[in-house]
């Protein structure tokens, strides 16, 4: 039996949360015509009907208060390969979308070219709790690429999926 130990500080949760792998996502639209984005590892699906997904969003972004004032936004689920595009998506400085191919909606909503996942959303609702919003969004379109291998963070890095 493994000992489990009382939690005493953030760096244990990261340590313990890195032992899950998860997608990483791009959620963006278009703001005054220029593309506004921030990356997500926190995103799953939640219902068929109605049609949810979520991500959470740290209460600490200066992004997302821009995002949230859009109707529509694009969540492009990025692939093996776009590793930078995420980087760049992370940062706090410089221009996110150097060096990226996107396109956007009529609507507004912004996606990364080359992603195997665009989900056209709106906002469905968002819940304030600990240190996140828990953001759920009504997809209102989508186009996958099933074949397309997704980026994948795992233990702090970028992985890949490997054939069994």
């Amino acid at each position: 039996m493994r000992d489990i130990e009382p939690v005493t500080a953030p760096e244990q949760l990261r340590r313990a949360f890195g032992c899950f792998p998860s997608g990483v996502t791009a959620l963006c639209a278009r703001r005054g015509g220029e593309p506004v984005g921030l990356a997500a590892s926190s995103f799953t699906a939640v219902s068929m009907d109605p049609p949810l997904v979520s991500v959470c969003i740290q209460h600490s972004s200066t992004t997302w208060p821009r995002l949230r004032e859009q109707p529509r936004l694009g969540l492009s689920v990025l692939a093996e390969g776009q590793e930078d595009i995420c980087a760049r998506l992370a940062s706090k400085a410089g221009n996110r979308f150097a060096g990226t191919d996107w396109y956007s909606s009529g609507e507004g909503s912004v996606f990364v070219d080359g992603a195997t996942l665009w989900l056209d959303c709106a906002i469905y609702e968002e819940v304030p709790f600990g240190d996140h919003d828990i953001v759920l969004l009504r997809i209102l379109g989508l186009s996958a690429s099933p074949d397309t291998s997704p980026l994948v963070y795992h233990s702090s890095r970028f992985r890949s999926l490997a054939g069994i």
